[in-house]
C-alpha cells in the first residue's frame, strides 16, 4: 500500500533553454491547468504549461465526480449556472481529448444514487432535493428495494436512495495522462504549436517564480532557479501556489485557503465485481461520504474535510470514518483491499466560488500609463480556487479562457471575477510600472 500517493514529478531537462517564447503561457499542472492548455492550443495558439509535478496536486487526489446536481450547496446557488454549463460541455470534451490523444480520458456517463443511512439522513436528502427542484434539477426518489436492484450490494439498512442521472464521473488522473498525450502529440504534428526547447513541444517543467512585466502588460513568468518564458498572454491557474506567485497586480487579492481531505483506493476482488456500477453519495448520521467505482476493478473512497491540516499527511481518524461509514452502506467494502490512502489541499475561496477572469486595470496598475484600452491588465487572466469543483468546471474554466483570449466576456461569469475580494490600489507613477528584466 502506497501512502500516501504520490504522481511522479516530472524530470527537469537541463537542455530547456534560458528564454522560452510561446503565445500563452499556463502556469500550472493540475486538471484545471490541462484543460485550459489544451483548449487554447487547439484554439490554434502555441502554449508552454508550467509545472515542477504536473498532476500531482489536488488532481492526484480527486475522485472526479462530475456533480452539479449532488454538488448544488445551500446559498452557492451562484455556481450552478457555471456547473451546469460545465457539465453539458463534459460529453464533447472528453471526447475531444480522446480523438486528439487515442488514449480514454476515463470519462463515464453512469448516474449517481443518492443513499441515507437513518431517518435523519433522509430528511436531509429530501430538503435538498426540494431545493434542487426549485432549480429544474431532476432527482427522483426510489424504494429501497430499486435501489438494491440496481445495486445489489447496497445495505439492506438503508432509508433513501435517490437517482441523479445527470451526475457522472470521469477519472482524474487518465483525463490528465490523456491531456499530456493530447498536447505532445498536437506539438509534433502541428509545427506552429510546437514551443521550441519546451518537453515535447510544451512542457516546461520548472516552477513558475512571479510574473514579468513590460510597459503595464504582463509579458510572461520568470521560473524559479532561472530562466523566463515570454508570452502574449499568461494564466494562472496553480491552486493555492497562485497567491504566492510574485508580482501579481498591485491590489490584487487572491484569499485561498487549503481544505484537505482523505482519499482511499481500494481494489474489488473478483468474487465482489462489480462493487457498485453507479457513483454512490451517501450521508451516514449526517456525515457525508462517496464511493466511485473505477474501469479498472477499483473504488475510490472519500468525503472527508478539514481546513486545521498544514501538510498533506494522511489522517488515521479521516481514514476510519471512511471506512467506517462506506461500509455502513456498502456492508461488502469491509471485504476490499486498501490499495492506497492519498491527501491533498484543495483551493478554497471566502464564498467557495471560483476567482476566473481577467483583472480590473484600476485595481492594479492604474489607467496611466498601462497600456491596457479594455479596462483589465493585458496579457493576464486568473483561472484558480476551483475548490471542490475543479474537474468538473474544467471545460468551462477552458472556454471562458479561450474566449478570453478572443475578446469575448461572458457576463454571465462576472460573479466570479478574480478582484471580488480585492482593494482598489492607488494608481501607480511612472516609476512604479514594472518592466521585463
Amino acid at each position: 500500500m502506497h501512502t500516501p500517493g504520490t504522481a511522479q514529478p516530472a524530470s527537469v531537462d537541463a537542455s530547456i533553454p534560458s528564454t522560452l517564447r510561446a503565445d500563452v503561457a499556463v502556469i500550472g499542472g493540475g486538471v484545471v491547468g490541462h484543460g485550459i492548455a489544451w483548449e487554447l492550443q487547439r484554439s490554434g495558439r502555441s502554449v508552454v504549461l508550467i509545472d515542477d509535478a504536473p498532476g500531482a496536486g489536488a488532481s492526484w487526489a480527486a475522485a472526479g465526480m462530475l456533480a452539479p446536481v449532488s454538488e448544488l450547496h445551500y446559498q452557492e446557488e451562484d455556481l450552478l449556472e457555471l456547473m451546469l454549463d460545465a457539465s453539458s460541455r463534459w460529453p464533447a470534451f472528453a471526447a475531444g481529448v480522446t480523438d486528439a490523444s487515442g488514449a480514454d480520458s476515463g470519462y463515464l456517463t453512469t448516474p449517481t444514487l443518492a443513499v441515507g443511512a437513518d431517518a435523519a439522513d433522509r430528511r436531509a436528502l429530501m430538503d435538498l432535493r426540494t431545493v434542487q427542484q426549485a432549480s429544474g434539477l431532476a432527482v427522483e426518489p426510489l424504494t429501497v428495494r430499486e435501489a438494491r436492484k440496481r445495486e445489489p450490494l447496497l445495505s439492506p439498512a438503508i432509508a433513501c436512495a435517490l437517482d441523479t442521472p445527470a451526475d457522472h464521473q470521469v477519472d482524474p488522473r487518465r483525463l490528465v495522462a490523456a491531456l499530456r498525450q493530447a498536447l505532445a502529440r498536437a506539438a509534433q504534428e502541428l509545427p506552429g504549436l510546437v514551443v521550441a526547447g519546451a518537453v515535447d513541444g510544451y512542457a516546461v517543467p520548472k516552477r513558475a517564480a512571479g510574473l514579468m512585466w513590460e510597459g503595464g502588460t504582463v509579458a510572461g513568468v520568470r521560473l524559479a532557479g532561472g530562466g523566463a518564458v515570454l508570452a502574449t498572454e499568461t494564466v494562472v491557474a496553480n491552486g493555492l501556489q497562485s497567491g504566492a506567485l510574485a508580482d501579481l497586480p498591485r491590489g490584487l487579492e487572491l484569499p485561498l485557503r487549503p481544505v484537505h481531505g482523505d482519499i482511499l483506493r481500494l481494489a474489488v476482488p473478483r468474487h465482489l465485481q462489480p462493487l457498485v456500477t453507479a457513483t454512490v453519495r451517501g450521508l451516514v448520521h449526517g456525515v457525508p461520504v462517496y464511493i466511485v467505482p473505477r474501469q479498472d476493478g477499483t473504488v475510490v473512497i472519500g468525503a472527508t474535510q478539514r481546513e486545521d491540516a498544514l501538510s498533506d499527511a494522511v489522517s488515521a481518524g479521516g481514514v476510519y470514518q471512511l471506512l467506517r461509514d462506506a461500509q455502513a452502506l456498502v456492508p461488502a467494502v469491509a471485504e476490499l483491499e486498501l490499495l492506497e490512502c492519498t491527501a491533498r489541499a484543495r483551493p478554497g475561496t471566502p464564498d467557495n466560488a471560483p476567482l476566473l477572469g481577467r483583472v480590473p486595470v484600476d485595481l492594479a496598475l492604474g489607467s496611466e500609463g498601462s497600456g491596457a484600452d479594455s479596462g483589465h491588465v493585458p496579457g493576464l487572466i486568473i483561472a484558480t480556487g476551483f475548490f471542490r469543483h475543479g474537474v468538473l468546471l474544467t471545460p468551462a474554466a477552458a472556454a471562458i479562457c479561450a474566449e478570453l483570449l478572443d475578446g469575448k466576456a461572458d457576463p454571465r461569469w462576472a460573479p466570479f471575477s478574480p478582484d471580488r475580494f480585492s482593494r482598489p490600489a492607488p494608481a501607480a507613477k511612472d516609476t512604479d510600472i514594472k518592466e521585463t528584466a
